[in-house]
């Protein structure tokens, strides 16, 4: 291949790149960097590359190629290589090249040659790939999954306990307290949670009553969330900046989601309106 012939796949490549044709931007930029491995612009090549291939959700070709990228990175200047490399390494289950990942990025991850499993703090989560636009908190495990906390809606698709990988450019945020939070984008369903979500019936005479009922269901290691919390809001807006109450119940006739066993919930319901029956009852769920 002539000079003439590289600058016409590198101009090729990228205009592939800006229509957002990324198979073609990806093979070509690939082709390239293996054609020229010790050309100045060889990292950047891999890198673009590798990003084309976490676009289209290729996560094998995004890891192949992440690799090539990082191996020609600086470590700990926060090179974006080693963030999308940790990335697909985790959904590849690849935990030693994800630790090489985030080191080389200048993070501290815990030993060991397994799951990374970490207190990362906790963060919102735009929950879907396919963009439902549903923001919930999740407990970061790792730089980059996280375990849903809240009790997504069914229309949702995700259930509690559910532990997500998001993607690590922050997409909106949430101002809780005073605090500011990121929101990331969910890339995929890293593992699934066996519980159900179903959604009950309730009248409880003031927030406090229903507070009683998400600590009992939290004792027990379930969920439950009044879907007075929910706030609907637009796409545009959701991707903005948005304040949130801390504390959001309210008491008087409302659903609410709970995450529990199927054959749980009514004991569950039963023990909190037993404990003042004048002020709290309910009707039977249905579960999704």
């Amino acid at each position: 291949m002539t000079r003439e012939e590289d600058r016409e796949l590198l101009k090729a490549a990228y205009e592939a790149w800006e229509s957002e044709d990324w198979p073609q931007a990806g093979e070509l930029l690939e082709r390239l960097a293996r054609r020229h491995p010790d050309h100045p612009r060889a990292g950047v090549w891999w890198y673009d590359a590798a990003l084309a291939y976490k676009f289209l959700r290729n996560w094998a070709k995004a890891y192949e190629l992440g690799r090539e990228a990082a191996a020609r990175a600086d470590r700990d200047a926060q090179d974006p290589a080693f963030w999308n490399l940790g990335i697909a390494a985790t959904i590849m289950e690849d935990w030693a090249t994800a630790r090489y990942a985030w080191r080389g990025f200048g993070l501290t991850v815990p030993d060991g040659d397994g799951e990374i499993v970490a207190d990362f703090g906790v963060t919102p989560i735009r929950l879907g790939p396919a963009g439902t636009n549903e923001v919930v908190w999740a407990q970061r495990l790792c730089p980059t999954r996280a375990r849903v906390l809240n009790v997504p809606t069914p229309e949702s698709g995700r259930r509690f306990g559910e532990v997500v990988v998001h993607d690590g450019a922050p997409n909106g945020e949430r101002v809780v307290d005073g605090r500011t939070y990121s929101v990331f984008d969910e890339l995929l369903l890293f593992r699934a949670s066996a519980l159900p979500t179903a959604t009950v019936h309730v009248t409880a005479a003031t927030p406090e009553d229903v507070r009683a009922l998400a600590a009992l269901f939290d004792k027990h290691g379930y969920a439950a969330e009044p879907a007075s919390g929910v706030r609907f809001i637009c796409s545009c807006c959701s991707e903005g900046n948005v304040s949130q109450d801390a504390d959001h119940q309210v008491g008087g006739a409302q659903q609410v989601n709970v995450a529990a066993p199927t054959d749980e919930i009514p004991r569950l319901m039963d023990a909190w309106r037993g404990a003042d029956p004048s002020r709290r009852s309910w009707t039977s769920p249905a579960a999704n």
